[in-house]
């Protein structure tokens, strides 16, 4: 596997699809194309408004900061997210609406197009050494919610803190890497679904 290190201070700000709001995004795949597969993002959501529409698109919507959101659908669905850290995963097509609780909030985007990918968010502490094996067809992120955490027997030193990111994309050396740190992580799985 290749790891890819991105601090947060490089991550790009950028205008929400729908222009009403910012988010940062932390990267894309295919990193220079404008129809990525997958991205991964942090919306800045300082007032109350829709959401933008994202067609064939699933997405995760994890809160990293503030006191919350409520989630109003079209459909009639309702949604809250209280901290630390609720979570909700719903189709990018869906309209949505998104009122404030109390205040501004950050919130971590996961986006990833149905019909290629398969995307699995996980939310964990760090005590100690965490083990992730080589798939071909798999990639991990890495995002550090807090703490510190280094990858063990590279060449160089391949420190993230918090608000860092890590990459580990799949390449022909196979293996697997070692991260070894304290504090908590959210970790994304995506699986590239394969057409046989």
């Amino acid at each position: 596997m290749h790891i890819q290190l991105i601090p947060a201070n490089e991550y790009r700000r950028t205008r929400w699809k729908n222009g009403l709001g910012w988010t940062r995004e932390i990267t894309r795949y295919p990193e220079d194309a404008d129809a990525w597969s997958w991205r991964l993002s942090i919306a800045e959501v300082d007032k109350d408004g829709p959401f933008s529409s994202f067609e064939n698109i699933d997405r995760e919507l994890i809160l990293l900061s503030g006191e919350g959101m409520r989630l109003h659908f079209a459909d009639g669905e309702t949604k809250d997210l209280h901290p630390p850290h609720q979570r909700h995963r719903f189709a990018g097509e869906r309209e949505l609406h998104a009122e404030l609780l109390n205040g501004p909030t950050h919130d971590f985007n996961v986006m990833w197009l149905r019909d290629h990918y398969h995307a699995e968010v996980l939310h964990r502490p760090l005590v100690g050494p965490m083990v992730f094996f080589s798939e071909k067809n798999v990639s991990w992120a890495i995002y550090m919610l807090s703490g510190i955490a280094q990858f063990k027997d590279q060449a160089q030193l391949m420190r993230i803190q918090q608000g860092d990111t890590a990459l580990l994309m799949p390449d022909d050396t196979g293996g697997r890497l070692i991260i070894d740190g304290g504090g908590e992580v959210l970790l994304v799985k995506l699986r590239e679904l394969r057409k046989d």
